[in-house]
């Protein structure tokens, strides 16, 4: 029986600083009973989506990387595609986010995008 859960995030208003962390599962600190050891999180993202809420087209951009990163060959999704003028771009994906993996991004066009996901939650073994 599969122990992950089902969780989202956002919705995140994007900025127009694309190196913006919007997502990671690290935990930093953890209580529990004495004799556990907690193991880090990772997360399966399956669906994101942009949803530009203005009455003009904009671009959205993201990548998976290091924090605060967005250099060649970490690109995720859209790299500089348009949305257009309210409407949305969808992704689905099987995408594993460990503890080390930041995904960042942003938008041409400060807080015009929305972005939203789900997925599943799981403990490392």
């Amino acid at each position: 029986m599969a122990a992950n859960k089902i969780f989202r995030f956002g919705p995140v208003a994007l900025t127009t600083t694309l190196t913006t962390n919007i997502l990671n599962c690290n935990v930093t600190a953890v209580t529990g009973p004495v004799g556990f050891t907690m193991t880090q999180p990772y997360l399966v993202i399956r669906h994101m989506r942009a949803v530009n809420k203005t009455a003009g087209a904009v671009t959205v951009s993201l990548w998976l990387g290091a924090t605060g990163g967005n250099v060649a060959g970490t690109e995720l999704d859209w790299q500089g595609t348009s949305c257009g003028a309210n409407s949305f771009l969808d992704s689905y994906e099987i995408l594993r986010m460990d503890a080390a993996d930041f995904m960042v991004g942003g938008s041409n066009t400060a807080t015009a995008v929305s972005l939203l996901g789900q997925g599943e939650i799981g403990v490392s073994g």
